[in-house]
C-alpha cells in the first residue's frame, strides 16, 4: 500500500505501492499518505522523495473507490473528499522539501500529487492527464494545487478537454521542473544540493514562498519580510553558517565525507 523509509542521511522515501492498480488512490492509500506526511510535520526529515512502485507513479482514483463513491450520500462524499484534500494539504505544507519522482502515468489525483511537491522530475515517457470530466466529475480537490502550479490558462485547456499530455508539455506548463531519462539521478542531484543547506533556513524559505507568493508588494509586506531576515540573521543556524564560512570549514549540518 505505502512504503516509508528513511536513510542514514535523513532522507525519507515514500513509495506508493499498489503496482497491480498502478498506484491508484483508494481510501486506505489516502489515509496512509495523510498519516505519513502528518508524521513528517512533527518530525521532519531533511527531504522526502515521493515515488511510485511498478509501471506508474499514480493512475489517479481507483475505479472501485469511484464506484463505491457513486453510491454514497452527499455528506459521505464530502467527508471522503475532505480526507483527500487534507492529505494533499499535508504534502503541500510539509516543512521539508518534497521531491516527486514521476514515471509511467500521473493521472488526475496523481498529477495533483506532483503539483503538491516542491520539486518534480519526470521520465520522458510519462503521460499526464486531468481526466475527471470524462467520468462526469471535476478535478476540484486537486485544483488549488494544480492551478497554482500550471496557471489558469493551461487549466482552462486540460481540465476541460481531459486530453493526455507528455512530460515535455508538463515541463512547459510548470507541472514538473525537469524531464530526464534517469529521474533518480536528478533527484540525487537535488538531494545533494539540499544537504548542503541549513535545514531550518530551508524550511523557513519554503514558508516564505507560501506567504509571499501572489501578494502585492506593500509597505506591510516589505516590513514583514525585513523582520523575517532580521530574525534569521540572529539564529543559531545563521551564526554557525557565518562562522563556518569565515573559518573555511563545512557547517555542522553538512555530514563529514
Amino acid at each position: 500500500m505505502l512504503a516509508v523509509s528513511t536513510d542514514a542521511r535523513g532522507i525519507a522515501r515514500v513509495t506508493l505501492s499498489r503496482p497491480e492498480r498502478r498506484n491508484a488512490f483508494d481510501e486506505a492509500l489516502v489515509a496512509a499518505l495523510g498519516e505519513a506526511f502528518a508524521g513528517f510535520a512533527h518530525n521532519p526529515p531533511r527531504a522526502v522523495i515521493l515515488a511510485g512502485a511498478g509501471k506508474s507513479f499514480c493512475a489517479g482514483a481507483d475505479a472501485d473507490w469511484m464506484r463505491r463513491a457513486a453510491q454514497w450520500s452527499q455528506p459521505e462524499n464530502l467527508a471522503d473528499a475532505t480526507r483527500l484534500s487534507d492529505m494533499l494539504a499535508a504534502i503541500d505544507a510539509c516543512p521539508c522539501p518534497v521531491i516527486a519522482q514521476v514515471h509511467g502515468a500521473a493521472m488526475g489525483g496523481g498529477a495533483g500529487l506532483v503539483a503538491c511537491a516542491d520539486m518534480a522530475v519526470a521520465h520522458p515517457e510519462t503521460v499526464f492527464a486531468f481526466s475527471e470530466v470524462k467520468l462526469g466529475i471535476t478535478p476540484a480537490t486537486i485544483a488549488p494545487f494544480v492551478i497554482r502550479a500550471i496557471g489558469p490558462r493551461a487549466a482552462r485547456r486540460y481540465f476541460l478537454t481531459a486530453e493526455r499530455f507528455g512530460a515535455g508539455q508538463a515541463l512547459a506548463m510548470g507541472l514538473v521542473h525537469e524531464v530526464n531519462e534517469q529521474p533518480e539521478q536528478v533527484v540525487e542531484e537535488w538531494i545533494s544540493a539540499l544537504l548542503g543547506n541549513a535545514p531550518g533556513a530551508v524550511a523557513e524559505a519554503k514558508r516564505l514562498i507560501r506567504d509571499v507568493a501572489g501578494q502585492p508588494i506593500t509597505e506591510d509586506l516589505r516590513a514583514e519580510t525585513a523582520g523575517r531576515i532580521a530574525a534569521r540573521r540572529s539564529s543559531p543556524e545563521a551564526r554557525e553558517g557565518m562562522a563556518a564560512f569565515l573559518e573555511k570549514r563545512a557547517p555542522s549540518w553538512v555530514a563529514a565525507p
